[in-house]
């Protein structure tokens, strides 16, 4: 008998081994997992790898405008899926990000595509300083608009952000970089585009956009790419600082702020320039902006409809920002914004003062934290008519 049952155990597991043996999923073909930033995948030969990331903005806003009845917003304000990795070759990289809340999709309209799509774009990096992109993406401009929006202090960005940055397009873009710790270091980063924004399928256009950007570092890099993010989480032991300068070309512009904002009625060239200073250390971090956009005859007007008209905004605006981040990872930010229309449209449009304090709790550093903010926004027309809002925001980000 227990030969028998000997005979019956030995005839089992060579039948399990010759199962192993031939499976056409083996153990030593199954993906590798990483975790860090995003969920990552590998497949065992390293012909590809795949990353995945997701964050949402939650918030609740309290409305106090003047001659308006008090409201409030209830809302995601963002919510992104991010894919990245690469292919094939460690040096050929991906990145795919898509957004789904209503506020990053827009309104749908009849005959305009579901605007989902924020990045497509392949890079080529041969070494450690370059960086050759094809596809859509952000455009090298400022400082504040770079940064994700999952990285600011305050809730969202600047009205002077609103108002001027380029936000993305689609082209060519090419990045030199040489960042160093503790020497003076510099990036180089420029860009050849469509000018006319994300997802464009309209009737095609025979302007290009050109865009450089040159940023310094007097004292050497930041720690963990901390220009990438506001405040000073990482506590610079040494004071850093980044200047930064952009020029912006966009010939043909259709949109009234280039590549962002409601169609134009006639193309116009729009320049823009940006100027950004970032100081880090100890906990402390400082950081200001000047942009400004011109045009030439900036107000186009419906062929049909003389009274109907649309306009390239032009001015200019100056962002300063102050914060301190406590031992206990709360911190304290304030900012302030101001607004200048240029003469040719300020008719149109108020010159702008805004005033925002802020308290933010750090959790998980900027994946996961608790933000506060009450802000004043002062608006003052032309005809010496002022108007003053405010809101109370409350909004929880999180994401990997």
């Amino acid at each position: 008998m227990n030969k028998y049952i000997v005979g019956i155990l030995f005839l089992v597991l060579s039948q399990i081994s010759s199962a192993q043996d031939n499976n056409d999923i083996k153990l030593s073909a199954l993906p590798y997992y990483s975790y860090g930033k995003g969920l990552g995948i590998t497949s065992p030969d390293s012909i590809f790898k795949l990353n995945i990331r997701f964050r949402m903005q939650n918030r609740f806003t309290s409305l106090y405008n003047e001659d308006e009845e008090d409201g409030y917003e209830a809302m995601i304000r963002r919510l992104r899926l991010r894919f990245d990795g690469y292919v094939g070759d460690p040096s050929i990289i991906y990145v795919i990000q898509l957004s789904f809340s209503p506020n990053d999709v827009g309104a749908i309209e009849d005959g305009d595509n579901l605007n989902i799509i924020r990045d497509a774009i392949v890079f080529y990096r041969p070494d450690e300083h370059w960086n050759i992109g094809f596809g859509q993406t952000k455009l090298p401009g400022n400082r504040q608009r770079i940064n994700s929006s999952g990285a600011l202090q305050l809730t969202d960005r600047s009205i002077n952000n609103a108002r001027f940055n380029i936000d993305r397009d689609f082209g060519l873009q090419v990045y030199y970089l040489n960042e160093l710790q503790d020497k003076f270091s510099y990036n180089v980063k420029t860009a050849i585009s469509t000018g006319e924004g994300r997802n464009w399928t309209k009737e095609p256009d025979n302007g290009l956009a050109f865009t450089g950007r040159l940023e310094l570092f007097p004292f050497g890099a930041f720690k963990s790419n901390g220009m990438l993010f506001e405040g000073d989480i990482k506590r610079e032991a040494t004071p850093k600082l980044m200047l930064s300068g952009v020029y912006h070309y966009n010939n043909n512009a259709r949109r009234t702020r280039g590549t962002i904002g409601d169609d134009l009625f006639e193309a116009r060239d729009v320049q823009s320039l940006f100027l950004d200073a970032i100081v880090k250390y100890n906990g402390w971090a400082f950081q200001t902006a000047y942009m400004q956009r011109t045009a030439d005859d900036p107000i186009t007007f419906n062929p049909d409809d003389a009274l109907d008209s649309q306009y390239v905004f032009t001015g200019s605006g100056f962002d300063t920002q102050l914060s301190y981040i406590f031992d206990n990872n709360y911190e304290v930010i304030g900012r302030y914004s101001y607004q200048e229309p240029h003469k040719d449209i300020e008719v149109l449009t108020p010159q702008t003062n805004q005033y925002s304090l802020g308290v933010t709790k750090y959790i998980w550093e900027h994946a996961l934290k608790l933000q506060a903010e009450v802000t004043n926004t002062e608006l003052n027309y032309l005809d010496s008519n002022s108007t003053s809002n405010w809101y109370l925001r409350f909004q929880v980000e999180i994401g990997i």
